[in-house]
């Protein structure tokens, strides 16, 4: 009988999260296939709640990813409608509403995720998400691409504030552009498998408390390997935008 080769680490349920209620890193989820519940709870609408739904979406993502099946609530006092505009903007998945279905759903695991300073009295993880502050929420409504805003936020590790100063969001939106032209440029040359150094890079990142910022680190390093081919970095970055939800492949097919 021929020896049983163990997975690799990367597809193993390992996602671990910050609890800012104790203080300790835990298991994102209790039993991989296990129905977790993410809830997100906003208070407001303005920079800090859109990073709050961000984060919440980076971890359903990173769930989904790892085979976990996920319920997203939101619960939020007001600004129901705009928050829910904001998230269709930006390419975070469609929540339900958290005071509709808060108790009884048979899940293994429950997440919260709020603004830092925020408490959340019910049982389960807290996630905390540091506040974002620079141009009203209603910029997003102003730019011809959201997923400028979405790298600008993302480009900061979660429990660091950010601000958004004059340019900022031009500069996200000139970055992410370069990074969709030489996807499409890498996507001209024949496909080749995501090497695994690399995908065990980008879930290291990933999986140590959605370190997104370590995710793009990773893609900037990839660039900088010659030994990688244009098809296998192509790959990276279509499989890394599961995740990242960039729109990375947006620009295939277009002109030079």
């Amino acid at each position: 009988m021929p020896a049983q080769v163990p997975p690799p680490a990367y597809a193993q349920p390992v996602l671990r999260i910050l609890d800012a209620k104790t203080g300790e890193t835990v298991p994102a989820v209790s039993a991989r296939r296990a129905l977790t519940r993410v809830e997100v709870h906003a208070s407001g609408y303005d920079l800090t709640a859109l990073r709050v739904l961000l984060t919440t979406d980076l971890l359903l993502r990173a769930l989904e990813l790892g085979g976990t099946p996920v319920l997203p609530l939101l619960t939020a006092d007001r600004h129901q409608a705009e928050l829910h505009a904001a998230a269709t903007s930006l390419g975070i998945r469609p929540f339900e509403d958290g005071r509709d279905l808060a108790a009884g759903l048979g899940e293994a695991q429950v997440v919260h995720v709020t603004a830092a300073g925020g408490t959340v009295d019910r049982a389960g993880v807290t996630v905390a998400v540091a506040p974002a502050d620079g141009p009203d929420a209603g910029v997003l409504g102003t730019l011809d691409d959201p997923a400028a805003l979405r790298l600008a936020l993302l480009d900061a590790p979660r429990g660091t504030a950010v601000h958004l100063g004059a340019g900022a969001l031009d500069a996200a939106g000139r970055r992410l552009g370069r990074l969709r032209q030489s996807v499409a440029a890498w996507a001209r040359s024949p496909s080749r498998p995501v090497p695994e150094k690399v995908r065990g890079r980008l879930r290291d990142a990933w999986e140590d408390d959605l370190d997104v910022p370590g995710v793009l680190a990773v893609l900037r390093w990839m660039e900088d390997q010659p030994e990688i081919p244009a098809g296998a970095r192509f790959e990276t970055c279509a499989y890394a935008d599961r995740l990242l939800a960039l729109d990375l492949t947006r620009d295939l097919g277009r002109a030079a």
